[in-house]
């Protein structure tokens, strides 16, 4: 009985423990937080059936803020983050956005500058854990004898001539100088292009070179130099790069490495092939960044675009032949490359991007921001291309991206520059949510580039979505995340125009003047002429005249009593017409008035439309004035108003003789 009751428990127990292993093989892993030593962290080696809990679990630092972070979502209603220390400076315009992040900028550098000039001050290190920057930099060199240390020291504070300096000095006295320093020193001024970095918080002085390139004259038919007209020129015959390696009895792969990608970033293309070529005749074996800088090159050395593939081809294959691996940055500069080789880069970039994934290479978004371009150059005919867009989404939607390539944060806003161009709507909802995954928002760019981006979303919201939708949109990144411009504000009140929702426009007004657009002459006398167009019910014309008025202040005076707009004919009219169809005639005749003052000529419709109100009202006074201001500007429609008022009105004598007199003036004028 006994051995049977026993026999029965261990039957029940080995059926729970099945049970419970499935249930945990069920939903997943679990963590386990138990306090051991260090030693005790690697995990046991099981069989498949058996379960494996860690017995401890090591956190980042940053985990707790990240775990915090993850449970709350943007606040609409709340400024971004980097201007959220002083809530009473909080920008509300694009103007003020721009101030405040050059202010804030500014003060950024002045405190460095205190900090790196006067660092004996600085001393005391409050933070835990450390945080190197902000601690003083050293900007003097501790070491100053001349050896191969201070040397070093020189490269690691990235004093291009300082180190330069200090190598002719060391070559003079005889001494010795490793390979491995050497190449440092080469791609020390490779990459700084032969002359000391721009320094933060320092004047930077013109040197003469500097004069010379910007004193250049205007080329192009009067274009000024661009920033690439400058960089063309900054790759001088025997600079310090080419002298120093030439000093060198045995450059190898590294020297050859840091001189032609310094060649080709400073756009002396040609030396860059003659460079390798010496690198090949030295029996030497390029790295995969000097083919990188090489296929980057290529479409400037041929003029062809078969020629330019046929160059990247030859390439890759002397890749192949030199074992030498090709990385991510290999495929993003092929199609970059493939972007300047016309219809045959769109036959070659899928076999590209395939040839690449067969070795294990995944693609970034700079990757399929080449591919974007390659496919829809701007200002193109697509020709039926436009699938190519949403294949592309079809591969990075849900993803999260890191930063892997420089040209990552271009994808965005291409993305949405091809969704605008094609009007599709459904591929901009998917490129902004892919925007959302993740940390992706880190690439979508600097200021400038968030502020491309989002416009272009909005004009294309305004364009394809009914207003409901478009005002969400507006309410939630406006003005927490997008300062719209003044054209995209014109955009909005298209779509106002095109859903019938003019009602808004009072609301719409009120963001204008907040978004600092009030003076911006040609949104305002859209908006005033959407007002103007249709007449509506009394509640909504009578929040128009509120507008108008309010605008009419803006045409007044500005900030310190400028004059920031100029009074048209055209807006004019758009207020006296607004006004009169709220039953404003006192104001409207107030504006009436400036036509004289401002040299504006009122249109005939307007004269008939305003004689129409007064003959409603019954103000005799102001028909006959009206009639002598249209005969003061002489124009046509004169008689047939004072045949009107001489009709519609009882006129007293004097009034009589006054439009006769004015009749015997038009007559003779005629």
């Amino acid at each position: 009985m006994a051995s049977s009751c026993s026999q029965a428990l261990r039957r029940h127990v080995c059926k729970s423990c099945t049970i419970l292993r499935l249930h945990l093989q069920k939903s997943g892993p679990k963590r386990s937080f138990v306090l051991n030593s260090a030693a005790d962290q690697q995990p046991a080696v099981s069989s498949p059936e058996e379960i494996v809990i860690p017995k401890k679990k090591t956190w980042s630092k940053e985990a707790v803020l990240q775990a915090l972070a993850s449970t709350v979502s943007r606040d609409p209603t709340a400024s971004d983050y980097r201007l959220q220390d002083d809530p009473y400076l909080t920008p509300k315009t694009s103007s003020e956005f721009k101030l405040f992040s050059l202010s804030q900028e500014s003060g950024k550098n002045a405190a460095k500058y205190f900090i790196n000039t006067y660092p004996k001050y600085f001393q005391k290190d409050y933070a835990q854990p450390h945080i190197p920057c902000l601690m003083p930099e050293t900007l003097e060199a501790q070491i100053e004898e001349v050896s191969e240390a201070a040397l070093i020291e020189r490269i690691h504070m990235r004093k291009v001539e300082a180190a330069v300096d200090l190598y002719d000095q060391l070559q003079q006295a005889g001494t010795p100088v490793s390979l491995d320093v050497t190449n440092q020193l080469l791609d020390l001024i490779c990459f700084y292009g032969d002359s000391d970095p721009a320094q933060e918080n320092v004047p930077k002085q013109r040197s003469e070179e500097t004069e010379d390139v910007q004193d250049e004259p205007q080329t192009k038919k009067g274009r000024a130099s661009k920033a690439s007209d400058q960089l063309k020129a900054a790759w001088k015959e025997n600079n310090n790069a080419e002298r120093i390696f030439a000093l060198l009895s045995e450059p190898n792969t590294h020297s050859y490495s840091a001189l032609i990608r310094g060649m080709v970033k400073y756009c002396a293309y040609s030396k860059a092939f003659s460079t390798y070529t010496d690198l090949l005749n030295n029996r030497l074996k390029a790295d995969v960044n000097t083919f990188n800088a090489l296929i980057t090159a290529a479409p400037e050395v041929k003029e062809k675009y078969n020629e330019k593939w046929e160059l990247i081809v030859d390439l890759l294959k002397e890749m192949a032949e030199q074992k030498v691996k090709p990385n991510l940055l290999t495929l993003n500069a092929v199609l970059k490359a493939l972007r300047h080789c016309g219809t045959l880069g769109k036959s070659q970039a899928f076999p590209v991007i395939s040839e690449m994934k067969a070795l294990s290479i995944d693609p970034s978004l700079a990757s399929y921001n080449h591919l974007l371009n390659i496919f829809y150059k701007p200002g193109a005919p697509f020709l039926g291309q436009t699938g190519i867009l949403q294949e592309v989404m079809n591969e990075v939607s849900g993803k999260s991206f890191t930063p892997q390539d420089p040209d990552d944060a271009q994808f965005f806003i291409t993305a949405v520059r091809i969704c605008l161009d094609t009007k599709d709507i459904e591929q901009a909802y998917r490129v902004h949510e892919l925007l959302g995954v993740g940390e992706n928002w880190r690439l979508l760019g600097k200021d400038l580039q968030q502020n491309i981006y989002y416009a272009r979303f909005f004009s294309l919201l305004c364009m394809m979505e009914n207003i409901d939708v478009m005002l969400k949109w507006y309410r939630d990144l406006v003005p927490s995340v997008y300062y719209p411009s003044s054209n995209i504000m014109r955009d909005l009140l298209q779509a106002l125009d095109t859903d019938n929702r003019l009602d808004l426009i009072p609301q719409i007004w009120k963001d204008i003047k907040q978004l600092g657009h009030a003076n911006r002459q040609k949104l305002v006398e859209d908006l005033l002429t959407l007002m103007a167009r249709e007449k509506q019910n009394q509640e909504v014309q009578e929040s128009f005249a509120e507008c108008a008025l309010d605008i009419k202040k803006m045409y007044d005076t500005g900030d310190r009593g400028k004059v920031i707009m100029s009074w048209t004919a055209t807006s004019l009219s758009d207020i006296i017409s607004v006004l009169l169809a709220a039953q404003r005639r006192q104001d409207a005749w107030e504006i009436l008035k400036l036509f004289k003052t401002h040299n504006r000529v009122p249109s005939e419709e307007l004269l008939n439309k305003f004689l129409m109100c007064i003959m409603e009202s019954g103000e005799v006074n102001h028909a006959v004035e009206l009639v002598q201001i249209s005969a003061g500007f002489c124009l046509p429609e004169t008689p047939k108003l004072i045949q009107r008022v001489q009709q519609e009105f009882q006129l007293s004598e004097q009034q009589k003789n006054i439009l006769s007199d004015l009749e015997i003036q038009t007559f003779n004028s005629d």
